[in-house]
């Protein structure tokens, strides 16, 4: 009967408004990811538990929990399960009916509370009353959406300490909080609160109340949830809350059925760096990647070399009545990533649907970079793109006029907003070229974004031998990725 619930699940999915389900951040658990999330739980001789299920849906992960709980000491479940659209916490109920029929058949009592209402509001409510008793376990898919700075829900978290931009991470902080000390919980959520500044604080705040025991990651970015068309890269992680932080297992499959499983432990020095002030999360893919030695081998910062590196100041929309198809008198070049071409910057771009060029005035000068040798790197690459970073040159002669402008889906290295160094410039997209290096940073970075913190936090070769690398890549007349690759293994 419990396999049954995921034809429930999908029953119940086809009923349900689309346009509401995206509103709520809304998507059922396939059953086999909620077995293999039950599995992670360490096993116990308690006779009574207390299992909390945010964002329970129609009930799938509190049925997988309780089939994998089924055992001679257990006596008595409580469960504790949320869920906002009262349509399908009906049907939750209905189903946390049979279950207890079931259980009972075993000789244990199951006590659900199916609550309909809002888990961020109960929960916050409760931890300021102290009128919850502690969970032994929290198993959760919880809800995606941006959480705005000044909504009710950004206000509330902060009235117990935990400040997040999204309703998986807060959904995860606060069911950190209500449970007990060695209480688990297991999740399935983005990836992208693994790096980057949004999540900075919600990183700290797992590394200081628990320990990572596991992540799993799907090799394949859109079978976690293909059946709600789910493109967003997810991964399963398992914590102990109040328990000294050890090895970490990585485990990974191509999709959820699992059967492609491996594992392997990962020192937590290799998942989270001791200098990284960041907290970034790495993810080592024993399938892809062994690091060159006990660590990175590079070792140098950006801030350390002279360089800098930020964001295209250029966001056309707001600069629309200044932009111009081609160029023309008091216009300089604007480049976009759709500028990028094999190995060079094309510009102008014939017809380009962007604009080639934005007018000098007085409400776009600040935004502008004198002529100069730059090293751009695209912010987004597509969903199964076969490399993440992406860098390019552009020189002084695919340029016109004495500045040009940088859109905002770009990154830009520079030094004090001038340009750098021709070799330097070279050298740069070299390394960031590198097949090693792309790799490297898709262990901390699980989605298409690639923002200018991340390229900060990265580590560098020496000044020297970014100059040789682009004095090496201006000598040939051609060179392609593997001769790329191959020069980048010399220096290991």
């Amino acid at each position: 009967m419990f396999s049954q619930v995921d034809i429930v699940s999908k029953e119940t999915t086809a009923k349900l408004d689309q346009s509401k389900r995206s509103a709520l951040g809304q998507f059922f658990t396939p059953f086999g990811i909620a077995q293999f999330m039950a599995a992670l739980f360490g096993r116990t001789a308690q006779s009574q538990i207390r299992l909390l299920d945010a964002g329970a849906g129609v009930g799938v992960l509190s049925a997988a929990f309780l089939e994998t709980r089924s055992y001679n000491s257990l006596v008595h479940v409580h469960v504790s399960a949320f869920e906002l659209d009262p349509q399908v916490a009906n049907v939750l109920s209905q189903n946390f009916e049979e279950y207890a029929k079931i259980l009972s058949q075993k000789g244990i009592t199951l006590d659900p509370l199916v609550i309909q209402g809002d888990f961020i509001r109960d929960s916050v409510l409760r931890l300021l009353l102290n009128q919850q008793e502690p969970f032994d376990y929290a198993i959760l898919n919880p809800p995606y959406r941006k959480i705005n700075s000044d909504s009710e829900h950004r206000h509330l978290l902060r009235k117990v300490r935990i400040e997040t931009v999204n309703l998986y991470s807060a959904f995860v902080a606060l069911s950190i909080l209500l449970l007990k000390d060695g209480g688990e919980l297991v999740a399935i959520i983005p990836r992208s609160f693994c790096n980057g500044p949004y999540y900075k604080s919600f990183r700290a705040f797992l590394f200081e109340k628990t320990a990572l025991k596991q992540i799993h990651i799907f090799k394949s970015r859109n079978k976690a949830f293909k059946d709600d068309g789910v493109l967003q890269e997810n991964i399963i992680i398992h914590l102990i809350k109040g328990t000294k932080q050890g090895d970490i297992t990585i485990s990974t499959s191509t999709d959820e059925t699992f059967d492609d499983l491996c594992a392997f432990q990962a020192p937590y020095s290799q998942v989270v760096k001791s200098d990284d002030p960041e907290h970034f999360i790495h993810i080592p893919l024993v399938s892809t990647f062994t690091p060159p030695g006990p660590s990175w081998p590079f070792i140098h910062t950006l801030d350390g070399l002279g360089i800098v590196v930020s964001t295209g100041p250029v966001v056309d929309f707001r600069v629309k009545s200044f932009l111009r198809q081609e160029s023309e008198d008091n216009t300089v070049p604007l480049i976009y990533p759709g500028h990028f071409a094999d190995k060079t910057i094309q510009w102008p771009r014939p017809g380009f649907k962007k604009p080639n060029a934005i007018l000098v005035a007085p409400e776009t000068q600040r935004q502008l970079f004198p002529n100069g040798f730059y090293t751009l790197v695209r912010r987004f690459s597509s969903k199964e793109e076969k490399k993440r970073i992406v860098a390019r040159v552009i020189t002084p002669k695919t340029q016109s006029g004495a500045s040009l402008g940088f859109e905002n889906h770009l990154n830009v290295f520079h030094h004090n907003k001038h340009g750098l160094p021709e070799d330097l410039a070279f050298g740069l997209a070299v390394y960031l070229n590198a097949t090693l290096v792309d790799v490297y940073f898709r262990e901390f970075n699980g989605h298409t974004q690639v923002n200018a913190t991340d390229l900060r936090v990265l580590k560098y070769p020496d000044l020297n031998t970014l100059m040789a690398l682009g004095q090496w890549s201006q000598n040939l007349k051609t060179f392609n990725q593997k001769q790329i690759d191959e020069k980048i293994e010399t220096l290991l």
